[in-house]
């Protein structure tokens, strides 16, 4: 097999994997594209692309959810309504900043350092917030208060940095508040979808002509592969994600960030 195609299975199958995990896809994207000794520019909209294939496996295991706020919307539903005010007010700040700091991430995306020590220090606030949280029953994501969905998506902002992670931002930020693990990590999971969808339409905008043209090493074929695998394994994980983190939380997940973090951190710095 061609090793570029391999390259985007592997890649595919770890965003799968983290996609919503509190542990980074794209900090894993950026470390496991710098262990395979390629130039990080070069895979940069691979990596952002394959995100929404990954979201898209919440729209397929929550379609009834989907369809739900759809119908209740057209009908002018309360709860219907208020989901979807929810989801936009959340999703906003992250617009607004991707676009004015875009050169900046751009330039963090190339890191590989920032990458490891975003991960040791998201392990670490994990830790401390598992402990001092204190959560309320659970509710739907259409029941949270308009201010702590916005709160939701300001903390949200912090995963521009890579290494951080989206899901875990946004999880942590409402644990932090208050909220129960399942409705933290639902949010998470709808909200990733306006994000990602407009992430990705921003990065293959901004590349359209290399893409056209197929100017560097990585094309339409790896971004297909990627895409295909990225979202048959993030259905597995979606599925098993809820269950998992109700019976044993994130700290896991964390210790998990913090070793990962001090390895590539001791191998990048001793290179």
């Amino acid at each position: 097999m061609d090793s570029l195609n391999l390259t985007a299975i592997v890649l595919g199958i770890v965003e799968g994997l983290t996609e919503f995990l509190p542990v980074s896809s794209t900090g894993h994207l950026v470390l496991a594209t710098d262990l395979f000794g390629y130039d990080l520019k070069d895979w940069e909209v691979f990596n952002i692309v394959i995100q929404l294939p990954a979201v898209m496996a919440v729209v397929v295991l929550y379609w009834r959810a989907f369809a739900d706020v759809a119908t209740g919307a057209m009908r002018r539903d309360r709860e219907s309504l208020h989901f979807i005010r929810n989801v936009v007010v959340a999703f906003v700040p992250a617009a607004i900043l991707g676009v004015l700091l875009k050169k900046r991430i751009d330039v963090l995306l190339t890191s590989p350092v920032v990458v490891a020590s975003a991960l040791i220090a998201g392990g670490i606030a994990i830790i401390v917030i598992e402990r001092l949280a204190r959560p309320r029953a659970y509710e739907p994501v259409s029941a949270l208060p308009t201010g702590r969905a916005l709160l939701i998506g300001v903390v949200q902002c912090v995963a521009m940095i890579p290494g951080v992670s989206r899901s875990g931002a946004t999880i942590m930020g409402a644990l932090a508040l208050g909220e129960n693990r399942k409705t933290a990590a639902e949010f998470s999971f709808f909200l990733a979808v306006p994000t990602m969808l407009g992430a990705t339409a921003k990065q293959l905008w901004d590349n359209r002509h290399a893409l056209a043209a197929h100017t560097g090493p990585v094309g339409l074929t790896q971004l297909a592969i990627g895409s295909v695998v990225s979202f048959l394994v993030s259905l597995i994980v979606v599925k098993l994600f809820i269950g998992y983190i109700s019976r044993h939380g994130f700290v896991p997940f964390a210790v998990y960030r913090i070793i990962v973090g001090g390895v590539a951190l001791a191998i990048l710095l001793r290179a």
